[in-house]
């Protein structure tokens, strides 16, 4: 099953890359067709995994299922090695869904040559499934890297004025967390010989000195951190956002920045126990600093997408912050919270997207107020979407920030107790400044009085100004019921992420061998 979810969407854009030119209509529905038998297919893994230990009981780091394992680089024994777990399969749903969405969404803002650009975010999506799938390093690193490629070009060719100095910025940024990155890699390969994820997991650093481990372990830190991107390396992201396209912003948030923290702890930890060990409360301040800086980034921002950026930080820094706890709680809130920022932040790029389409601008200045009067629809989930994003109990934004806040006043024993006490404490104080500027923004632009801004005139007399049209109803429709659903019963990311965590985190907190 492996085969098929990363082989359709290859398929997809090798035959989309080569459709004739002109065409509008075809590429579009051919493109959502693909995108929706990828989702299909993907969801097939459940049963296999629903329920299975996962690595809890068997002692191994690395449990994987739906394996394929086949030669392809035999002269430094690179195999093409796919699998599955509980920890990579809801980030596979995730690229699945939002691809699918971003496919629909195209009916909606309709760029040109349509067959070109839906080949593009197929790629993207093969790039991000083989890096969720990927059980050999180097094909890890090659899937990892092929994301960059269909994200330069749809921001360059696709994004807004300003598009080619973010995109450069964009690619100069993440080319070098990619050259970090490989010599992580390649650390780790000098050491064991070996590029196989599960038999490297299994050995927990033995072969690997404490000196290796450590360096390995701080150029992988800082390739997976470009990539997230956390705090300091994250200023290629708002620019990024604010010039990219209406999907290209909604991969980049929901499937993008997962891959650095995926890394993170699908490589880093178990491979480099050690290093992992050594350097966790780096990683937590770190966190706890991204978290503040960005909320107080956020009260300057007068444009829609670039708050949304900043806040991704924010969030980011809270995954980060369960990841550094070394804890079964830490990890697992992680996961959760990923995936509940893929499912909130796509839904609040999708919204900025639907009020730039109609006002032309995402400057709060000129989009005035009183939105939630002008166009109740949209106005209603765009508040549904900013109190998921500010962490609401009930909403899918709550359970993860929660947990990694309680994570870190637990942490794994070992790692400096009065520290991350303290790191808790400035993490939920910057929890509050989240909810402060989100609820300020929506005094600012939603449920305040109506004041028409300059974006409103820009549309002139006449123009179209309708509320959510029933394409966007497709594409919003999932995101707020699974927003809502993770809210209530976080079980349904817990259930698959908690067994091979535990087998995860065994792994790491083991003696040295």
């Amino acid at each position: 099953m492996s085969l098929v979810v990363l082989g359709l969407p290859l398929l997809g854009c090798l035959v989309l890359a080569l459709w004739p030119p002109g065409a509008d209509l075809s590429p579009r529905i051919f493109g959502t067709v693909i995108a929706a038998a990828t989702l299909l297919a993907a969801l097939f893994m459940l049963p296999g995994l629903r329920g299975d230990d996962g690595g809890a009981d068997t002692g191994r780091a690395l449990n994987p299922r739906h394996e394929v394992d086949l030669p392809w680089l035999s002269v430094i024994d690179v195999r093409l090695h796919l699998g599955v777990d509980g920890i990579s399969l809801p980030l596979i749903l995730l690229t699945a869904l939002l691809t699918l969405l971003g496919m629909v969404h195209n009916w909606v803002e309709r760029p040109d040559r349509p067959a070109l650009f839906c080949s593009l975010v197929l790629l993207l999506e093969v790039g991000a499934l083989g890096t969720f799938m990927a059980l050999d390093l180097v094909l890890f690193f090659a899937a990892f890297e092929v994301v960059l490629i269909p994200m330069y070009f749809l921001i360059s060719r696709w994004g807004g004025p300003g598009a080619a100095a973010a995109a450069l910025k964009f690619a100069v940024y993440t080319l070098a967390g990619s050259a970090a990155l490989l010599i992580g890699l390649v650390f780790i390969y000098a050491s064991t010989g070996s590029f196989d994820l599960v038999e490297l997991s299994e050995r927990g650093g033995a072969g690997i000195s404490t000196a290796v481990q450590l360096a390995a372990f701080g150029a992988l830190f800082v390739g997976f951190a470009v990539k997230s991107p956390l705090w300091p390396l994250h200023t290629w992201l708002p620019p990024a956002h604010t010039e990219a396209p209406t999907v290209g912003s909604v991969l980049l948030a929901g499937v993008q920045l997962k891959m650095g923290t995926y890394g993170l702890v699908r490589i880093a930890l178990p491979v480099l126990p050690e290093g992992a060990r050594a350097l966790a409360p780096i990683l937590a301040v770190l966190a706890v600093t991204g978290i503040v800086v960005a909320a107080l980034a956020c009260y300057t921002q007068n444009e829609l997408k670039r708050l949304i950026a900043y806040s991704s930080v924010g969030h980011m820094g809270f995954v980060l912050l369960g990841v550094s706890t070394l804890t079964t709680v830490g990890i697992n809130a992680a996961l959760l919270a990923n995936v509940a920022h893929g499912l909130i932040t796509g839904l609040l790029f999708f919204l900025v997207g639907a009020v730039k389409s109609r006002f032309h601008t995402g400057e709060l200045d000129e989009l005035g107020s009183g939105l939630w009067a002008r166009l109740p629809r949209l106005g209603f989930v765009l508040v549904f979407a900013c109190v998921a994003s500010l962490g609401l109990p009930g909403l899918a934004g709550f359970w993860g920030e929660a947990m990694a806040v309680y994570a870190a006043l637990h942490p794994a024993v070992g790692l400096p107790g009065p520290l991350f006490g303290v790191l808790a404490v400035v993490a939920a104080a910057g929890a509050v400044l989240t909810a402060v500027y989100f609820l300020r923004l929506l005094r600012r632009l939603v449920v305040g009085p109506v004041v028409v801004g300059a974006g409103h005139r820009v549309q002139g007399a006449g123009s179209r100004t309708a509320d959510i049209w029933v394409t966007e109803r497709v594409v919003h429709v999932p995101l707020l019921l699974l927003t809502l659903a993770l809210g209530l019963y976080p079980a349904v990311v817990l259930g698959l992420t908690e067994g091979p965590v535990a087998g995860l985190v065994e792994a790491v907190l083991a003696p040295s061998r």
